[in-house]
């Protein structure tokens, strides 16, 4: 039997994405090697800040094109702070890749595991599960994708696009409702919320309204409402009551990384940014180049967007081996943390990137 070959667009980037993207591919290979059937064939791309540095564009040349034409998009981290472009924000071709390929649905995975330190008293904190699922081409970073969507009166005053599409808006809210009947199969709540400010932005009415729309496709689905201040509230309050959420791109940007910290930190943050043909997958964690290069990262966010891109290419392609191969990858992040064979130095413990990569690998192999 002929193996599935797909092919990557792999862009290191900055600082720790390079460390933490060749922790991923280790561990997607042991997985591969594990379950069989498919072939994963990497194309290493230049991008980011270092980039810009040395050549003063932030991509190579035929970047961009070489990550269409390939099955996915594997980014480490982008961007340095001391790196910056004259207007005072830091290098983020990242954006534009968004843009390009239309990656309207980023996906914010927010887990518990045990044996990592909660950061709420209450024991039900153990049993966070749910999903952000935010939009990642339009809402207030319309504007920051292509640099000349600002609009700058002199040095006085500047003014950012909040931007909402119906048709993006359609297909955001579908996303969300067929992945929480997806975590519904599985056991889940079949939940979702939508996450928006409608009492006040005429944008977040319109938003809202869509959600409402889309929603009637799916009567097996329940849908709730919260304003995003009181979804920050609430996950203070209250995180493991929710399952699915769907929110504008600022928001998801700031509830994601307040989520990510409920359940350890952002060395934990896996993603996945889906479009119509496309799929990027991400830490959603920065670059730390004050760590780069020193064994000190937690790669398990990086090494978890690696499994969502294998569940991404076993369903793009129709075939069952990368989907095991994902599931193997995520059995064994939780049977490491279970076992207490995972201590990430991020969480207090005694294990590097080199460390929890190998350790991960060992358990995949069954050691």
């Amino acid at each position: 039997m002929t193996n599935q070959v797909f092919t990557v667009a792999l862009i290191p980037g900055d600082g720790i994405g390079v460390d933490v993207s060749e922790a991923t591919m280790a561990v997607v290979e042991a997985a591969r090697q594990k379950i069989g059937g498919f072939e994963i064939r990497t194309e290493t791309l230049l991008a980011g800040a270092g980039y810009f540095a040395e050549h003063g564009v932030d991509v190579a040349p035929g970047v961009e094109e070489a990550a269409g034409e390939a099955d996915a998009i594997f980014l480490g981290a982008i961007g340095l702070p001391a790196i910056r472009h004259e207007d005072g924000t830091e290098i983020s071709p990242h954006l534009r890749l968004r843009d390009r390929f239309q990656l309207y649905a980023g996906v914010r995975p927010i887990k518990a595991y045990p044996n990592i330190t909660q950061r709420l008293a209450d024991p039900r904190a153990a049993d966070i599960d749910m999903v952000i699922i935010r939009e990642s081409t339009e809402g207030l970073f319309y504007s920051a994708a292509v640099h000349n969507r600002s609009i700058v009166i002199g040095d006085n005053e500047v003014r950012d696009t909040l931007r909402i599409t119906r048709a993006t808006t359609e297909k955001l809210h579908d996303f969300a409702f067929r992945l929480a009947a997806k975590r519904k199969a599985r056991g889940g709540r079949g939940l979702v919320t939508c996450v928006d400010k409608a009492n006040v932005f005429t944008s977040m009415a319109f938003f809202r309204k869509i959600f409402d729309e889309r929603a009637a496709a799916f009567p097996d689905i329940e849908k709730r409402y919260n304003y995003v201040d009181a979804q920050a509230l609430e996950f203070v309050r209250q995180p493991w009551n929710f399952d699915v959420l769907v929110m504008e791109n600022i928001f998801g940007d700031i509830l994601s990384d307040l989520a990510g910290g409920l359940v350890g930190g952002m060395g934990m943050a896996c993603s996945g940014e889906f479009g119509d043909e496309h799929a990027l997958f991400q830490p959603a964690h920065g670059s730390a180049p004050d760590i780069m290069g020193q064994d000190k990262a937690n790669p398990l966010a990086a090494i978890l967007s690696g499994a969502l891109m294998l569940d991404y290419l076993a369903e793009r392609s129709g075939t069952r081996h990368a989907a095991d191969a994902a599931q193997a990858i995520d059995d064994a992040v939780a049977a490491g943390f279970t076992a207490n064979r995972l201590r990430p130095m991020e969480f207090g413990g005694d294990m590097g990137t080199a460390a929890v990569t190998n350790e991960v690998i060992a358990i995949l192999q069954g050691n």
